[in-house]
């Protein structure tokens, strides 16, 4: 029988997203803003470049002074000057005349392109400042020259907000003088791991016991996503130690999440803790693994609780907090690609429940056409086949399953919000 209460994954997205803001901006050097988007527009305060340039090592030359050059009838000029990058000739160059110059160095005046020194022959001297050279071909004006504001003039932006900053868009930065720029803080996410059979990972659990696998795969998740992570301990079955372990989350964190304590088992407190002293938002989703997921506010701080099953935690963290840390953080583009695959083998569900399998994609080396296979246990208290997996299957609400061969929709997992597949 349908969960009333239970909301399609898009619903529960849109209700987290609507509820968490972009963190304030720091500033900090543009280099370290690599990966993150820009919380504000950045101007150039100078043309880019500032000044007309070679773009080769040559001759700067007027080009009608080589206006009918040929084999037949070559053009000698007098070298006047010698210019590398960094050092400027501040003569003019008149008729008859050229200057050695060198690639990024500032064009000399009077001078409108630049020869390649591999096709001019010097006739005396060591082609330098004295000599004399010969050229067998005509230029066009402006050919091999950089101009000034080539990239970008003075005012004009060179990166806007919420463009992810690039190694090459760092330097870009720097070149428009933005030494420092500025982006959203990282966001704190507090993590809690409920439950009273749970032993650190360095503790060897006796029976009945279980070592805490998600609150390093949840942190890991955090890092991964751009945020700082908090882990505030495992909390046993309680409702007091539990309430104490959330508010003071809360109080410190800018989104809490916890594992366990989500379903309807008799020691889950946490929805309840929600109702009683926030705002219930939604508690179930049309989610396999993970349909007992809560998101609510608690003084105004987001609370997400995810269940305690491994998977079924990592699933949903990937589907709702992760959009959320990159809403946080300014990014653009919240939600991970979906790319088409053909299944290899046959998929069999029975429940009105959306399924994402644990699954990997692989291009056929034969015909070149994207396969898709699921893990052979979809077990929700299995890290393992998630830690091989590079997608997750997608079987629809109410869909019965796909037959091998079938075109499915495939989540992928390894590949970064906005790429183009």
């Amino acid at each position: 029988m349908a969960d009333e209460n239970m909301i399609a994954l898009e619903q529960a997205q849109a209700i987290v997203l609507d509820h968490v803001e972009p963190t304030e901006p720091i500033r900090l050097p543009c280099w370290r803003a690599v990966g993150f988007p820009l919380a504000a527009d950045v101007a150039t305060d100078i043309d880019l470049s500032p000044f007309a340039n070679s773009a080769m090592d040559g001759y700067a030359v007027r080009a009608a002074d080589l206006a009918g050059a040929s084999p037949e009838a070559p053009v000698v000029l007098d070298v006047i000057g010698h210019e590398a990058a960094g050092h400027v000739f501040e003569g003019t160059i008149g008729a008859g005349q050229t200057v050695r110059i060198m690639t990024g160095a500032p064009m000399a005046d009077g001078a409108d392109a630049v020869v390649k020194y591999e096709v001019v022959e010097v006739l005396d001297g060591d082609g330098n400042e004295g000599s004399r050279v010969r050229f067998t071909a005509p230029i066009a004006e402006g050919e091999n020259v950089r101009a000034a504001g080539l990239e970008a003039h003075a005012q004009e932006v060179v990166m806007r907000a919420g463009e992810t900053v690039t190694a090459a868009g760092a330097g870009l930065l720097a070149s428009a003088g933005a030494a420092e720029v500025e982006i959203h803080r990282r966001p704190v996410l507090g993590i809690i791991s409920i439950g009273s059979e749970l032993v650190a990972p360095d503790r060897v659990p006796a029976r009945g016991q279980i070592r805490d696998a998600n609150s390093s795969a949840l942190m890991a998740s955090a890092l991964q996503a751009g945020a700082d992570a908090r882990f505030y301990g495992i909390a046993t079955d309680d409702e007091d130690e539990i309430s104490a372990k959330i508010h003071q989350a809360m109080a410190e964190c800018d989104f809490v999440i916890t594992s366990g304590g989500a379903s309807a088992g008799d020691y889950d407190y946490v929805t309840a803790l929600v109702r009683r002293e926030g705002e219930v938002l939604f508690d179930r989703i049309s989610l396999r693994p993970g349909k007992a997921i809560t998101f609510g506010l608690i003084g105004g701080v987001p609370y997400l609780g995810l269940s305690g099953n491994p998977a079924a935690a990592a699933v949903g963290f990937e589907m709702l907090a992760r959009p959320a840390i990159r809403k946080m953080l300014g990014f653009r583009d919240l939600v991970r690609p979906v790319q088409s695959a053909r299944v290899t083998h046959d998929v069999k569900k029975g429940q009105q429940r959306r399924f994402y399998d644990r699954a990997r994609v692989e291009r056929d080396d034969a015909t070149g056409e994207l396969l898709v296979s699921e893990a052979s246990s979809q077990n929700s208290a299995l890290l393992g086949t998630l830690h091989h997996a590079n997608c997750l299957l997608m079987v629809p609400e109410g869909l019965k399953g796909y037959q091998a061969g079938d075109e499915v929709c495939c989540v992928r997992i390894d590949i970064e919000e906005g790429a183009v597949l």
